[in-house]
């Protein structure tokens, strides 16, 4: 498991996986849940797995020291 996190953006993912293939990703779920602060989305392969975890204001759900070992995707390109 590993995460990533966009700072400008306020977007982290979440890999479960080691990779994530281009399309692999075939359904996501938005996880909607009152009194939360942001976004959380599912990514499921094909078969209903969980590959990944998107999350839309993560600075706001996540806890910070969680965000401190995320790698700074932007860094990474």
């Amino acid at each position: 498991m590993r995460i990533e996190h966009d700072d400008e953006n306020d977007v982290a993912y979440i890999y479960l996986v080691d990779r994530i293939a281009a399309g692999e990703a075939a359904r996501q779920v938005v996880v909607e849940a009152d009194g939360v602060p942001g976004e959380v989305i599912l990514d499921l392969d094909g078969q209903g797995a969980l590959l990944g975890i998107e999350i839309l204001g993560a600075s706001h759900i996540l806890r910070p020291e969680t965000l401190a070992t995320a790698h700074d995707d932007a860094a990474a390109e």
